[in-house]
């Protein structure tokens, strides 16, 4: 059927190339004159396809992203991408909402005109495990496991000094930001505090090994202000191994965007100002967000859906350091067992057992019992005296 329409439409052309009347062809096909004269119109002499259907499709939709939003999304992405910054859609769109340009596409658009554009493949280079079993905690409900670093110095206008304790529940990634003026005892109480008024009071508190959170090396012995104030609220609080910063990944994620987005976006000049903006971004984050491991919602929105109810500190204030001498609980430490199989607790060595060479360790220090028990897959390995002062 096709065949003999484009024969017919061959021949109309022919005949009135030819010098045929328009009239006596349209009558003999039973066509109309405007049907002839577009066939004509379309008659191409290089083009051996010419009478062939052309699409329908139109050539502009209502609905279609506009061009030149486009081109601006692959040019904020490259450069993103090419700056070594985190370049996904939430990304993208926080960098148009500085550039003011309108309309801002949705996330699930921009999504699109990447995929339209090839543009989605990721960066490489990522951390390759070594494959040696590492004691994740648990991490399945909101508030099981809170990772918290310390992004500074930084400086505002002025200059003033100061640090960010930043804090993501690595079940829903819900952030809390504290700004801190330094990383005195007292600032590091009021900071954690502060985070524990808005987020909850976690099971698991996990932190790198920096002074501020442990204490003194002077004294290992001593329960730094954290250490105290986690054994006060029953919370387990675990040490990652020294230089191996990826084992708190979920907040080290979060500080390149605070880094990215806040630190480098907004001027402060007083330390008001900076807890005011600090307070916006937190809830800019926790409201707006979407991450793919919570299926598309947000951090807000997915603490919601779990139901799981949150237990805050009782008191309007942080307690004043320094606080008493704690009589129960434990905190942990992971380390990882080399050739010398010594256990560094805060620059006191431990001699491990040879099974533990070449392995992640458990150091769990009971501060009722006064001692200092070594883990290996969960299992009591080993075990020290451990007298706290």
């Amino acid at each position: 059927m096709e065949k003999k329409i484009q024969k017919e439409r061959a021949v109309a052309v022919r005949r009135f190339i030819q010098g045929e009347s328009p009239e006596v062809i349209c009558a003999s096909l039973g066509k109309s004159r405007r049907w002839l004269y577009k066939w004509v119109a379309r008659h191409t002499p290089d083009n051996p396809a010419w009478y062939d259907d052309q699409s329908r499709k139109p050539l502009t939709s209502s609905h279609r992203t506009p061009a030149e939003i486009d081109e601006i999304v692959e040019m904020v992405r490259l450069s993103l991408y090419n700056k070594g910054l985190f370049c996904g859609n939430q990304a993208i769109q926080w960098e148009l909402e500085d550039m003011e340009v309108q309309p801002i596409p949705s996330l699930r658009t921009i999504s699109r005109i990447l995929c339209r554009r090839d543009l989605t493949h990721r960066r490489t280079g990522r951390y390759e495990p070594k494959g040696k079993a590492y004691p994740v905690l648990p991490a399945l409900l909101p508030n099981q496991t809170h990772q918290v670093d310390l992004v500074g110095p930084c400086y505002l206008s002025g200059p003033i000094r100061f640090y960010s304790l930043n804090s993501v529940d690595i079940a829903i990634n819900r952030c809390g930001i504290e700004p801190m003026p330094s990383k005195a005892a007292q600032s590091v109480l009021d900071a954690v505090y502060g985070v524990w008024k808005r987020m909850g009071i976690p099971d698991n508190l996990q932190v790198d090994n920096e002074m501020a959170f442990f204490g003194s090396p002077t004294h290992p012995r001593g329960m730094g202000p954290l250490i105290r104030l986690c054994l006060l609220y029953g919370v387990n609080l675990w040490f990652i191994p020294p230089a191996e910063p990826w084992r708190n990944g979920g907040v080290e994620k979060f500080n390149d965007h605070y880094r990215q987005k806040f630190l480098a976006k907004v001027t402060m000049t007083s330390m008001t100002r900076l807890r005011q903006a600090s307070l916006a971004y937190e809830h800019k984050h926790n409201s707006a967000y979407r991450y793919s491991k919570l299926k598309g919602h947000t951090p807000l929105k997915a603490l919601a859906r779990s139901g799981q109810k949150l237990v805050f500190p009782n008191r309007k204030k942080a307690p004043q350091h320094p606080l008493e001498k704690p009589e129960e609980g434990c905190y942990h430490l992971v380390r990882f067992i080399r050739s010398n199989r010594k256990v560094n607790i805060f620059g006191e060595l431990f001699t491990a057992p040879l099974e533990t060479q070449y392995e992640y360790v458990v150091a769990t220090i009971d501060v009722k019992e006064q001692k200092l028990k070594l883990f290996l897959d969960k299992i009591q390995i080993e075990e020290y005296k451990y007298r706290l002062r």
